[in-house]
């Protein structure tokens, strides 16, 4: 029996987040085979894996949003013009009406038609031309044209998408993601899954209305295409997951029936931060604040720079580890190495990649000024090892810090996002109150350990898997759920 787990943008070529999720969750059913379908921009980031495959991964497959149009013959190509049916279908595609989604899938899945010649074609341009007159008569038509045919070049080439046969189809995402998960479903008849860490539409969302490359009407327009794409995951799904309560309304405003809804916690390893190394000679007389995360922009490090630099002109002895990975933005890393440079901040280390277990155990408290996040598994982490946490209020990050109707009390301090002064307050409250500190650090061990552990992740997910599976009439062996 084989799950097909489809992502985009993380697992196997980026560590941690989403990623380290799913290698957990590969690794928590050892006797179930794994096929990974990974989205990735283009070919040239195609098969440069970060993880190690534990061995019930039997093949990776990939899906690109950028890649060359393979289905044009050049000797004699003649473009392909729609039937009525397939141009009713791409035309309830743009407008976003009752979309058919079935037919368009047989259309791109059966036919192979080419994506250049479609975009490029008679019947896309008469589809955007009624929809334009419909909704948009107020902009240039021609840059509206062009704009569409940006949006749709991405979806057609995922639409494309050779996708492998399995049993369950467990998508790590709604958008791209769940528009395979989907297809898959109706070719296969095969029971599909949507887990959603960040809510993808979202995410989306905010960063399209920061976004400087696309302005006025045109951010609606994208963001209006995210919602279609989520809405066929969530309507196709027979369960969808999220991480705790606020993403369940989330996912409910955007059209998922409540019916369908999971809430399954982020777990790990709790007994992988037991007797892990404490501080080292070298660290007497300092306070470590450890950053476990990509230097992106996402994670805002620039932040967390500045609030360090400011916090450290009152608490001399502060150092702050930031370990992680800088090749993933490599323009943005370099900004922040010239900020430190620049404001001559002193005592901050770029580890690159490491084993957080052996890092972990040697921080007074790790931070996070991430403008985005789910459930962050650094969090967690970083609890299981006693250490508390300086957040930002994004995702959940609120509740694992001040807790959900448990009493084990509050586990580190919660700042607002790209406050510099506030955050280097809580640096310096932090480092001034060692008991309180300390009080802090039981406090988030106990939530971990009884709240967030791999063994209570895995038993839902068995669940989840087991219903679905029931559902389409699947005979897993005795031991596919066994552990090891």
């Amino acid at each position: 029996m084989k799950i097909c787990l489809i992502a985009e943008g993380c697992y196997p070529y980026v560590v941690g987040g989403v990623s380290g999720w799913i290698h957990s969750m590969v690794k928590a059913f050892p006797n179930v085979e794994f096929v990974i379908l990974s989205i990735v921009i283009d070919r040239k980031q195609g098969g440069k894996f970060a993880y190690e495959l534990p061995e019930n991964v039997t093949q990776v497959y990939e899906a690109y949003l950028d890649d060359c149009d393979w289905q044009i013959n050049h000797e004699g190509h003649k473009k392909k013009r729609l039937s009525q049916k397939q141009y009713h279908a791409l035309r309830s595609l743009v407008l976003g009406i009752q979309i058919e989604w079935d037919v368009l899938f047989d259309l791109f899945q059966k036919e192979r038609i080419s994506v250049d010649d479609l975009l490029m074609g008679e019947d896309f341009l008469n589809v955007v031309r009624e929809v334009y007159d419909i909704q948009f008569s107020q902009i240039v038509f021609s840059d509206f044209l062009w704009t569409m045919r940006s949006i749709y070049k991405p979806l057609c080439l995922i639409l494309q998408t050779e996708i492998p046969k399995a049993d369950i189809y467990h998508c790590v995402a709604t958008g791209y993601s769940g528009i395979l998960g989907g297809m898959a479903a109706y070719m296969y008849q095969s029971g599909l899954i949507i887990s959603e860490h960040g809510i993808y539409t979202r995410e989306r969302e905010e960063e399209i209305l920061k976004a400087k490359w696309v302005q006025g009407i045109y951010k609606n327009i994208w963001i209006d295409q995210f919602r279609k794409m989520s809405k066929l995951a969530y309507d196709r799904a027979e369960i969808v997951t999220c991480l705790y309560g606020h993403a369940k309304e989330l996912q409910m405003e955007l059209g998922c029936p409540e019916e369908k809804i999971w809430i399954t916690p982020n777990g790990i390893d709790v007994d992988r931060f037991k007797n892990i190394p404490g501080k080292l000679p070298e660290d007497e007389g300092y306070i470590n604040i450890g950053a476990v995360l990509r230097v992106t922009p996402i994670k805002d490090c620039k932040t967390m720079l500045r609030a360090f630099a400011f916090a450290k002109e009152k608490v001399d002895n502060l150092r702050l580890w930031m370990m992680g990975p800088t090749d993933e933005d490599e323009e943005y890393a370099g900004e922040c190495f010239d900020l430190v440079e620049t404001m001559q901040i002193r005592d901050v280390i770029f580890t690159g990649r490491i084993n957080v277990a052996e890092y972990i155990g040697r921080m007074d408290f790790s931070i996070l000024t991430s403008i985005s996040e789910g459930q962050p598994l650094t969090i967690l982490e970083s609890f299981a090892a006693h250490v508390p946490v300086i957040a930002t209020d994004v995702g959940n990050c609120r509740e694992l810090i001040y807790g959900n109707e448990d009493d084990y009390g509050t586990a580190g301090i919660l700042t607002h996002i790209m406050n510099v002064q506030e955050i280097a307050d809580a640096m310096k409250e932090m480092a001034s109150n060692t008991d309180r500190r300390l009080a802090m650090g039981v406090c988030g061990y106990n939530r971990a350990v009884n709240g967030f552990r791999i063994d209570q992740m895995r038993d839902k997910y068995r669940e989840i898997y087991r219903q679905v599976g029931e559902k389409y009439e699947i005979k897993w062996p005795e031991e596919t759920f066994r552990i090891k």
